[in-house]
């Protein structure tokens, strides 16, 4: 009998898309009113599917509405984006959407995506010039000789370092540029490419969980509850700490059983695959000189660049696709190359990764269905009526759950902040907890859904490494039990204490 393949990630997500299109027809289309401040005009805009209304930005206006966010929060632009307004929430006519809506998705998902899109391509371009140079091979075959019996502190700075940029300032898109260049370093010291893999995306994705800083979820997710962002924190510092060393140890736990055999690598059958892609780096016997030097540094600075501007400049997407084509161009004339070579190098580059771009479009296309057929806030009123009546440890458990299951549908953190905090957080008020336990069940449940959330990173991020979403599964649904039960013990003692 013929073994059946497992389906790749673009038919995942076009069959996840299919499933969100029919809902569009099973659920009630509704929308809440949302509320956006206009700096230009110092007015708020209440925005609704009849019409726009303009009125005062003053504290008696947000009264009114019965929005417990303090004023400032919106004048000094902590709250940028357009949240919603408790108790206005109208069902409309459906807007179901059909075969021709669901075609037309993807190709919508690409274009809203095309941001991403681009730094993805730019970032494959990058690693296209370096490779030719003979740089990075000469400098893995070093740091491979040079961290023989000491290999697990990769493991240990890698996750560290990726959850510290997750925790303070949401790396998460940006990592997708570590992979090309860490998995190679990780086979030559011979761990399976499921350990690079674990390190760069479980780090990121238990810092984003774990938020002490993050402006996209804890930040802009405490204003639009109406607290400050410190509020918790000790807290939230305490599950930084404890997740990432559960992450760490599960890691190294599976790294030193595949090291000392190999056939117990979750991805044995792919290693082949794999090392054709990646491996022919780590038998290299290039010295590095000292132009690959300066190459290296030119590389590693442009990381340094991206990093310091998205955490200190306010940089987004363009800025960090402008970084890494700059660094393209400074690693093509320290290599002496030749500008139609340089093109030729970088265009087949950025093809690689094309597979990989063209993921993040299709998860993209997903939410549009979500929004042109109206589900997305009618999914939201429903949930906030679940738990009516429940007791404080129940409550909160409950909201860690609504939210991890609504993650699904909005993988966008900040999005998720200011679609559902204005509507959750009081919820928190009529049992008697403070509102930053619902910020904390907001990280956690969108957090840790996120380790294996098809409509978020994890798909395009499994194209990078050749990795199917399977054996993802397969690695990773032990460590989300422990985690699982792990933060609900928390989250249940936080409500208590």
């Amino acid at each position: 009998m013929k073994k059946i393949k497992f389906p790749t990630a673009q038919t995942i997500l076009l069959i996840i898309a299919a499933l969100v299109a029919i809902l569009t027809w099973l659920i009630p289309a509704g929308k809440y009113n949302s509320l956006a401040y206009n700096q230009e005009t110092k007015t708020f805009s209440v925005i609704s599917q009849e019409a726009s209304t303009t009125l005062p930005a003053t504290q008696q206006t947000l009264d009114d509405l019965e929005i417990k966010i303090p004023l400032e929060k919106f004048t000094s632009g902590d709250i940028w984006k357009p949240i919603s307004i408790p108790n206005t929430f109208k069902e409309l006519e459906a807007k179901p959407q059909g075969p021709i809506e669901l075609i037309l998705s993807p190709i919508k998902g690409i274009i809203e995506a095309a941001d991403i899109i681009f730094l993805v391509l730019f970032i494959g371009g990058l690693i296209g010039i370096m490779n030719s140079t003979g740089a990075f091979e000469a400098g893995i075959a070093w740091l491979a000789e040079t961290l023989k019996g000491r290999e697990y502190w990769l493991i240990i700075s890698v996750t560290f370092l990726i959850s510290i940029g997750g925790t303070t300032f949401g790396l998460a898109e940006e990592t997708i540029a570590f992979y090309p260049i860490l998995i190679p370093i990780f086979l030559a010291a011979k761990y399976d490419a499921m350990v690079p893999l674990a390190c760069i995306f479980l780090g990121s994705s238990v810092g984003s969980m774990c938020s002490t800083t993050n402006p996209f979820s804890v930040i802009i997710g405490s204003d639009a509850a109406g607290i400050n962002w410190t509020t918790g924190l000790y807290f939230r510092l305490l599950m930084y700490t404890l997740c990432t060393a559960i992450c760490i140890i599960y890691i190294l736990r599976y790294a030193k059983r595949v090291k000392a055999d190999p056939t117990k690598s979750v991805i044995y059958e792919e290693r082949d695959t794999i090392e054709n892609i990646f491996g022919s780096i780590t038998h290299s016997t290039l010295k590095l000189n000292t132009r690959m030097r300066f190459m290296l540094f030119v590389f590693i600075m442009t990381f340094v660049v991206m990093v310091y501007g998205v955490s200190q400049l306010e940089w987004w997407f363009i800025e960090m696709t402008a970084t890494f084509f700059v660094g393209a161009i400074i690693i093509g004339i320290l290599a002496r190359m030749k500008e139609d070579v340089f093109v030729d190098t970088f265009i087949k580059g950025a093809n690689d990764l094309l597979g990989v771009a063209i993921i993040i479009g299709i998860a993209r296309g997903i939410t549009v269905i979500m929004n042109d057929g109206l589900i997305s806030d009618t999914l939201l009123y429903y949930a906030s009526g679940m738990t009516d009546g429940m007791n404080k440890g129940l409550f909160i458990n409950a909201m860690f759950y609504i939210y991890a299951g609504l993650s699904f549908f909005i993988p966008s953190s900040s999005g998720m902040a200011v679609l559902t905090m204005p509507i959750m957080s009081p919820l928190a008020d009529g049992v008697g907890l403070g509102r930053e336990l619902i910020v904390n069940a907001y990280n956690y449940g969108q957090g840790l859904f996120a380790f294996i959330n098809p409509t978020s990173l994890i798909l395009a991020t499994l194209a990078i490494v050749k990795v199917g979403y399977n054996k993802w599964l397969k690695f990773v649904m032990p460590l989300v039990i422990i985690l699982l039960v792990f933060i609900m013990a928390m989250l249940t003692i936080s409500v208590y204490i």
